[in-house]
């Protein structure tokens, strides 16, 4: 390739970029290539996580605004462009039977309808690589399974001149990936790695419920970015009113991380190009083309 590399990640609400493929999006932009992030949904309907903000009234009340302005600090943070698609968060239903979800949400849009925002887009900034989730969302958000369902649409319209000809020239990205960060594999080795250190784990109980939560993902790529997990963890933090600094997530030492783990996770749904499994490189294929 002569041309500068370009990824898009799609993610279903602001601070979901910071928490998956956050530290491979900060390698890539070292690295040259052009990260977009495409952020489908405000994120208005989401809780406030970080017990420190909870009962804020000026938080409560401008929710949308303070997400936008989190979500434009951990963009500079990793130093990805963002846009919004401008859909509205459906919240996380809670309840048995669950509650209906709310009318005009992004997760009852229609697929197709959604999907052309997501071409249009494409076909503007032109990726060669596209991460999302898969079927099932990463964990069953209904905005995450909508994510996925509309990027796949996107996928294989972006490049067909007879779809959605009113969102621009046809562009074809070459390979389309799932986000799989969170996998047995990298939490047992940390969990193992930190007992072994006599160090506590905030890993035992997702370990323990692990085979009720759905089945082992195909992991194809293995993308190395330890050098960039300060990074991930500044822009994750960024997303004050979803993240705890002192929380779970910040538990495991950067350096131990980076000596077990030291990559993020990947799986290869769609590829128009020739790659060999398993992969370090999500231009793989597309680099030497």
């Amino acid at each position: 390739m002569t041309e500068q590399l370009r990824m898009m990640a799609v993610h279903a609400h602001p601070d979901d970029e910071s928490s998956k493929g956050a530290a491979t999006m900060a390698k890539y932009v070292s690295e040259g290539v052009d990260v977009l992030v495409a952020t489908c949904t405000g994120g208005e309907r989401g809780s406030i996580l970080n017990p420190k903000l909870q009962g804020d009234p000026y938080i409560e009340e401008h929710i949308h605004e303070v997400r936008a302005k989190e979500m434009a600090e951990a963009r500079d943070i990793l130093g990805v462009k963002q846009e919004w698609l401008g859909y509205v968060d459906s919240g996380l239903p809670e309840g048995d039977p669950l509650p209906p979800l709310p009318e005009g949400c992004f997760a009852l849009q229609d697929v197709d309808e959604a999907a052309g925002t997501l071409v249009k887009l494409i076909r503007e900034f032109k990726p060669h690589v596209i991460t999302t989730y898969d079927e099932n969302g990463g964990y069953p958000h209904p905005d995450h399974i909508m994510t996925h369902k509309i990027s796949m649409v996107a996928f294989e319209a972006a490049g067909d001149p007879s779809r959605y000809p009113e969102a621009g020239e046809p562009w074809q990205p070459l390979k389309l990936y799932y986000n799989q960060g969170f996998n047995r594999p990298r939490t047992q080795a940390l969990h193992d790695a930190l007992l072994e250190r006599g160090m506590e784990s905030p890993y035992g109980e997702w370990l323990e419920r692990w085979d009720s939560i759905g089945r082992e993902r195909n992991l194809t790529t293995f993308v190395p970015c330890g050098d960039f997990f300060e990074i991930r963890d500044k822009a994750l933090i960024a997303h004050a009113t979803q993240i705890d600094p002192d929380g779970g997530w910040f538990k495991v030492p950067l350096d131990l991380q980076r000596e077990v783990w030291p990559t993020e996770e990947y799986e290869l749904a769609k590829s128009l190009v020739g790659t060999s499994l398993p992969e370090d490189d999500l231009f793989a294929g597309i680099r030497n083309n």
